[in-house]
Protein backbone atom coordinates (compact mmCIF):
# COMPACT_ATOMS: atom_id res chain seq x y z
CA UNK A 1 0.00 0.00 0.00
CA UNK A 2 1.32 3.24 -0.92
CA UNK A 3 2.57 5.65 1.50
CA UNK A 4 0.63 9.12 2.25
CA UNK A 5 2.99 11.21 1.16
CA UNK A 6 3.68 8.86 -2.19
CA UNK A 7 0.09 9.08 -2.34
CA UNK A 8 -0.36 13.02 -1.95
CA UNK A 9 2.49 13.05 -4.80
CA UNK A 10 0.41 10.94 -7.19
CA UNK A 11 -2.51 13.35 -6.45
CA UNK A 12 -0.21 16.14 -7.44
CA UNK A 13 0.00 16.31 -11.34
CA UNK A 14 -3.77 17.17 -11.59
CA UNK A 15 -3.70 20.28 -9.16
CA UNK A 16 -1.18 21.43 -11.38
CA UNK A 17 -3.29 20.67 -14.67
CA UNK A 18 -5.74 22.64 -13.29
CA UNK A 19 -4.08 25.90 -12.27
CA UNK A 20 -2.20 25.64 -15.89
CA UNK A 21 -5.42 25.22 -17.52
CA UNK A 22 -6.99 28.07 -15.11
CA UNK A 23 -3.72 30.53 -16.40
CA UNK A 24 -4.39 29.79 -19.93
CA UNK A 25 -7.86 30.10 -19.79
CA UNK A 26 -7.59 33.29 -18.22
CA UNK A 27 -5.15 34.99 -20.90
CA UNK A 28 -7.14 33.44 -23.80
CA UNK A 29 -9.97 35.23 -22.84
CA UNK A 30 -8.45 38.32 -22.04
CA UNK A 31 -7.60 37.80 -25.87
CA UNK A 32 -10.71 36.59 -27.34
CA UNK A 33 -12.32 40.18 -25.03
CA UNK A 34 -9.62 42.06 -26.55
CA UNK A 35 -8.49 43.09 -23.11
CA UNK A 36 -4.57 42.06 -24.32
CA UNK A 37 -3.59 43.71 -27.23
CA UNK A 38 -1.31 41.84 -29.74
CA UNK A 39 2.50 42.21 -29.10
CA UNK A 40 1.39 42.38 -25.18
CA UNK A 41 4.37 41.16 -23.37
CA UNK A 42 3.69 38.38 -20.55
CA UNK A 43 6.19 38.63 -17.96
CA UNK A 44 6.28 34.86 -16.35
CA UNK A 45 7.24 36.70 -12.95
CA UNK A 46 4.14 38.96 -13.17
CA UNK A 47 1.75 36.03 -13.84
CA UNK A 48 3.12 34.27 -11.23
CA UNK A 49 2.73 37.06 -8.83
CA UNK A 50 -0.91 37.75 -10.48
CA UNK A 51 -2.08 34.33 -9.98
CA UNK A 52 -0.34 33.56 -6.85
CA UNK A 53 1.76 30.28 -8.64
CA UNK A 54 5.30 29.19 -9.41
CA UNK A 55 6.98 30.57 -12.68
CA UNK A 56 6.58 26.96 -13.43
CA UNK A 57 3.37 26.75 -13.46
CA UNK A 58 3.17 30.17 -15.59
CA UNK A 59 5.75 28.67 -18.22
CA UNK A 60 3.34 25.98 -18.49
CA UNK A 61 0.65 27.82 -19.45
CA UNK A 62 2.39 29.96 -21.98
CA UNK A 63 3.68 26.70 -23.69
CA UNK A 64 0.07 25.74 -24.13
CA UNK A 65 -1.07 28.94 -25.44
CA UNK A 66 2.20 29.19 -27.82
CA UNK A 67 0.95 25.57 -29.30
CA UNK A 68 -2.34 27.70 -29.54
CA UNK A 69 -0.76 30.45 -31.68
CA UNK A 70 -2.02 32.65 -29.38
CA UNK A 71 1.44 33.57 -27.69
CA UNK A 72 5.07 33.62 -29.36
CA UNK A 73 7.51 32.53 -27.38
CA UNK A 74 11.41 33.88 -28.09
CA UNK A 75 14.61 33.64 -26.68
CA UNK A 76 15.12 37.43 -26.87
CA UNK A 77 11.62 39.03 -25.62
CA UNK A 78 9.79 36.02 -23.72
CA UNK A 79 6.58 35.81 -24.31
CA UNK A 80 3.97 38.10 -26.10
CA UNK A 81 1.10 37.90 -27.12
CA UNK A 82 0.90 36.52 -31.06
CA UNK A 83 0.89 38.94 -34.02
CA UNK A 84 -0.88 36.85 -36.82
CA UNK A 85 0.42 38.12 -40.14
CA UNK A 86 -1.58 38.79 -43.19
CA UNK A 87 -0.89 35.60 -44.67
CA UNK A 88 -1.68 33.92 -41.23
CA UNK A 89 -5.31 36.17 -41.47
CA UNK A 90 -6.42 34.85 -44.49
CA UNK A 91 -5.71 31.14 -43.71
CA UNK A 92 -7.85 31.59 -40.58
CA UNK A 93 -10.73 32.92 -42.79
CA UNK A 94 -10.04 30.34 -45.32
CA UNK A 95 -10.40 27.55 -42.81
CA UNK A 96 -13.25 28.77 -41.36
CA UNK A 97 -14.97 29.25 -43.92
CA UNK A 98 -14.38 25.67 -45.18
CA UNK A 99 -15.44 24.23 -41.56
CA UNK A 100 -18.28 26.48 -41.12
CA UNK A 101 -20.48 26.37 -44.47
CA UNK A 102 -20.54 22.75 -44.21
CA UNK A 103 -21.77 23.11 -39.92
CA UNK A 104 -24.52 25.58 -41.25
CA UNK A 105 -25.51 23.16 -43.77
CA UNK A 106 -25.56 20.16 -41.54
CA UNK A 107 -27.29 21.74 -38.32
CA UNK A 108 -30.04 23.10 -41.03
CA UNK A 109 -30.80 19.16 -41.64
CA UNK A 110 -31.10 18.18 -37.83
CA UNK A 111 -31.56 21.06 -35.76
CA UNK A 112 -34.55 20.51 -33.03
CA UNK A 113 -36.72 22.90 -31.67
CA UNK A 114 -35.36 22.75 -28.08
CA UNK A 115 -31.67 23.47 -29.68
CA UNK A 116 -33.50 26.75 -32.00
CA UNK A 117 -34.70 27.91 -28.45
CA UNK A 118 -30.31 27.43 -27.20
CA UNK A 119 -29.85 29.57 -29.89
CA UNK A 120 -32.60 32.05 -29.27
CA UNK A 121 -31.65 32.67 -25.77
CA UNK A 122 -27.90 33.01 -26.98
CA UNK A 123 -28.92 35.74 -29.63
CA UNK A 124 -31.06 37.54 -26.92
CA UNK A 125 -27.99 38.10 -24.75
CA UNK A 126 -26.07 38.80 -27.49
CA UNK A 127 -28.53 41.74 -28.58
CA UNK A 128 -28.57 42.43 -24.53
CA UNK A 129 -24.92 42.88 -24.67
CA UNK A 130 -24.53 45.02 -28.19
CA UNK A 131 -27.55 47.50 -26.73
CA UNK A 132 -25.43 48.41 -23.20
CA UNK A 133 -22.11 48.51 -25.47
CA UNK A 134 -20.58 45.70 -23.44
CA UNK A 135 -17.16 45.22 -25.39
CA UNK A 136 -15.68 42.40 -23.19
CA UNK A 137 -19.20 40.78 -23.57
CA UNK A 138 -20.32 41.10 -26.91
CA UNK A 139 -17.56 39.67 -28.24
CA UNK A 140 -17.03 36.94 -26.17
CA UNK A 141 -20.99 36.38 -26.71
CA UNK A 142 -20.78 36.74 -30.48
CA UNK A 143 -17.36 34.50 -30.74
CA UNK A 144 -19.34 31.90 -28.88
CA UNK A 145 -22.40 31.45 -30.95
CA UNK A 146 -19.96 29.60 -33.49
CA UNK A 147 -18.78 27.15 -31.39
CA UNK A 148 -22.42 26.93 -29.66
CA UNK A 149 -23.51 26.00 -33.11
CA UNK A 150 -20.70 23.03 -33.44
CA UNK A 151 -21.69 21.26 -30.19
CA UNK A 152 -25.47 21.24 -31.35
CA UNK A 153 -24.32 19.63 -33.92
CA UNK A 154 -22.59 17.12 -31.52
CA UNK A 155 -19.39 17.42 -32.61
CA UNK A 156 -16.72 18.79 -29.93
CA UNK A 157 -13.66 18.22 -31.88
CA UNK A 158 -15.04 20.94 -34.63
CA UNK A 159 -16.16 22.87 -31.50
CA UNK A 160 -12.64 22.73 -30.15
CA UNK A 161 -11.43 23.34 -33.54
CA UNK A 162 -13.77 26.45 -34.07
CA UNK A 163 -12.83 27.84 -30.65
CA UNK A 164 -9.02 27.55 -31.76
CA UNK A 165 -10.06 29.90 -34.86
CA UNK A 166 -12.03 32.26 -33.15
CA UNK A 167 -9.39 33.01 -30.63
CA UNK A 168 -6.66 33.87 -33.44
CA UNK A 169 -9.80 35.58 -35.51
CA UNK A 170 -10.09 38.39 -32.29
CA UNK A 171 -5.82 38.42 -32.64
CA UNK A 172 -6.47 39.20 -36.60
CA UNK A 173 -9.58 41.85 -35.41
CA UNK A 174 -7.37 43.46 -33.09
CA UNK A 175 -4.31 43.41 -35.58
CA UNK A 176 -6.17 44.43 -38.60
CA UNK A 177 -8.83 46.95 -37.00
CA UNK A 178 -12.04 45.59 -38.23
CA UNK A 179 -14.58 47.80 -39.22
CA UNK A 180 -17.61 45.02 -39.17
CA UNK A 181 -19.65 46.32 -36.60
CA UNK A 182 -20.92 44.18 -33.49
CA UNK A 183 -24.67 45.12 -34.26
CA UNK A 184 -23.96 43.89 -38.00
CA UNK A 185 -22.24 40.32 -36.81
CA UNK A 186 -25.59 40.39 -34.25
CA UNK A 187 -27.95 40.71 -37.14
CA UNK A 188 -26.58 38.36 -39.48
CA UNK A 189 -26.52 35.54 -36.45
CA UNK A 190 -29.97 36.04 -36.49
CA UNK A 191 -30.65 35.67 -39.69
CA UNK A 192 -28.57 32.64 -39.93
CA UNK A 193 -30.54 30.88 -36.69
CA UNK A 194 -33.90 31.99 -39.04
CA UNK A 195 -32.57 30.08 -41.73
CA UNK A 196 -31.36 26.99 -39.66
CA UNK A 197 -35.26 27.22 -37.91
CA UNK A 198 -36.66 26.95 -41.66
CA UNK A 199 -34.71 23.76 -42.36
CA UNK A 200 -33.23 26.02 -45.09
CA UNK A 201 -29.62 24.39 -45.75
CA UNK A 202 -28.57 26.28 -48.92
CA UNK A 203 -29.42 29.74 -47.30
CA UNK A 204 -28.02 28.84 -44.01
CA UNK A 205 -24.98 27.88 -45.68
CA UNK A 206 -25.27 31.19 -47.99
CA UNK A 207 -25.56 32.91 -44.87
CA UNK A 208 -22.56 31.56 -42.94
CA UNK A 209 -20.22 32.27 -46.08
CA UNK A 210 -21.66 35.75 -46.23
CA UNK A 211 -21.54 36.46 -42.54
CA UNK A 212 -17.35 35.13 -42.22
CA UNK A 213 -17.02 37.12 -45.81
CA UNK A 214 -18.27 40.66 -44.49
CA UNK A 215 -15.88 40.23 -41.33
CA UNK A 216 -12.98 39.36 -43.69
CA UNK A 217 -13.65 42.09 -45.81
CA UNK A 218 -13.61 44.72 -43.35
CA UNK A 219 -10.32 43.27 -41.97
CA UNK A 220 -7.15 45.71 -43.39
CA UNK A 221 -5.34 42.82 -44.94
CA UNK A 222 -2.38 44.78 -46.17
CA UNK A 223 1.10 44.08 -46.02
CA UNK A 224 2.95 47.50 -44.20
CA UNK A 225 5.25 48.68 -47.42
CA UNK A 226 9.22 48.36 -46.70
CA UNK A 227 9.45 51.22 -49.01
CA UNK A 228 9.65 54.67 -47.17
CA UNK A 229 8.66 56.68 -49.53
CA UNK A 230 5.55 55.22 -49.80
CA UNK A 231 4.77 54.18 -46.05
CA UNK A 232 5.47 58.45 -45.62
CA UNK A 233 3.08 58.56 -48.57
CA UNK A 234 5.25 61.40 -50.44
Amino acid sequence: MPSPSRRKTAAAPPDRDSATDRIAGALTQAIIERRLMPGTRLAEQKLADLFQVSRTLVRQALNQLSRDRLVTLTPARGACVAEPSVEEARQVFEVRRMLEAQLARELAARITPAQVRQLRSHLKEERAAVKRQDISGRTRLLADFHVLLARLLGNEVLAELLQELLSRSSLIALMYQSGHSAAESQAEHEALVDALEAGDAARAERLMLGHLGHVEAHLRLQQPSSDLRTALQL
